[in-house]
């Protein structure tokens, strides 16, 4: 009787140690996708049973407190390698639940984004540009003074380089938009490789404006009559376009003389009383940004030097820029990344951003 409890005892042992066994296996299978290979036959008859009760040492998924999920951002970073065409989808950009604001204004506010760039800059501002702010855009365009063999949206403009033609260079890339794109968009912001662009807190302050109206956006300089500046990046509404594209072929009007671009620019929008508007927030802070955020915000910093150029008071710290800020300058490649994981990525738990 004893030497009976005693096999079947052990019989149950081997049999649960096989069991049990199994039961490793497939979860070590599951979770791991490992190349392990088990010859007696255990996926074809208990892996499908067991494995979806397992689901749960895949993926741990957390949740914040609106229910959304967190680990979502994975999936994001990964198609921030994804090459950005001319015409960006944005439905795919803003693919997520939570991105429907951004993705409604996407589709009612296009806007047009060239950025100026040389061919040294290609692989790196550039390429930077594109895998982080500019895939927003809903067109997007760099100009530079020859075509790129692998970004099929580098236009080369038949301008040489140098900060001497940097005025040349910017009416050609305007002639060029608009006879190409002028019913693609409406709005067109021209912005160096060094700028960095919030295109959601763009298209939120466009919103407010009708582009068949003369319009002329940016960070508003006070000197030489007043105009926006270049590195912040400068808005055109489509009738500002129109405009512009008829002040370019008439010389009475306009002679572009020098390299200093966004000076030359204002000064001829002047002409047909086109002049820079007030685009600070409710709060008397800007949102234009000639420097990056760190000369704005430090209160030792040197941005009151900008007081003898800004037409608005200057102001530092945390009153410096709006919350909803557009854009910043004097960005390079890897802040560009960093900023882009810092606005679009990074979250505070339990604080409503």
């Amino acid at each position: 009787m004893i030497k009976a409890n005693v096999t079947r005892e052990l019989f149950v042992g081997i049999l649960l140690g096989f069991v049990l066994g199994v039961l490793f296996l497939v979860c070590f299978d599951e979770v791991n996708n490992s190349k392990t290979q088990v010859h007696f036959g255990y996926k074809s008859y208990i892996q499908p049973i067991v494995a979806n009760k397992f689901r749960w040492l895949q993926k741990t998924t957390l949740k914040d407190e609106n229910n959304r999920d967190i680990n979502d951002a994975t999936e994001d970073i990964a198609e921030e390698s994804n090459s950005a065409s001319v015409f960006n989808d944005m439905h795919k950009v803003y693919s997520r639940k939570r991105d429907e604001k951004a993705r409604e204004l996407a589709t009612t506010v296009r806007i047009l984004c060239w950025v100026m760039t040389m061919p040294n800059n290609i692989a790196t501002k550039a390429k930077a540009v594109q895998d982080t702010w500019g895939k927003r855009c809903n067109i997007l365009l760099f100009m530079s003074s020859k075509n790129d063999t692998k970004m099929t949206n580098v236009i080369g403009l038949d301008v040489p380089e140098g900060r001497e033609n940097l005025t040349l260079k910017t009416t050609a890339a305007f002639k060029y938009v608009y006879e190409n794109h002028y019913d693609d968009a409406d709005w067109f912001i021209k912005a160096d490789d060094d700028t960095f662009v919030i295109l959601e807190n763009l298209r939120y302050f466009l919103s407010q404006y009708n582009s068949s109206d003369r319009h002329y956006f940016g960070h508003y300089f006070a000197p030489f009559g007043g105009y926006n500046s270049g590195g912040a990046g400068y808005v055109f509404s489509k009738e500002t376009l129109k405009e512009f594209y008829g002040l370019m072929n008439d010389t009475t009007k306009c002679k572009f003389k020098t390299g200093l671009e966004d000076v030359e620019v204002g000064q001829c929008l002047s002409k047909v009383d086109i002049h820079p508007a007030d685009t600070r927030d409710g709060l008397g802070r800007k949102t234009f940004h000639p420097f990056d955020i760190k000369y704005h915000i430090d209160p030792k910093g040197k941005v009151k030097e900008l007081s003898g150029y800004d037409k608005w008071e200057v102001k530092i710290a945390r009153e410096c820029c709006s919350d909803y800020s557009i854009t910043y300058h004097y960005i390079n490649p890897n802040q560009m990344y960093e900023m882009n994981y810092l606005i679009y990525y990074l979250r505070t738990y339990g604080i409503e951003s």
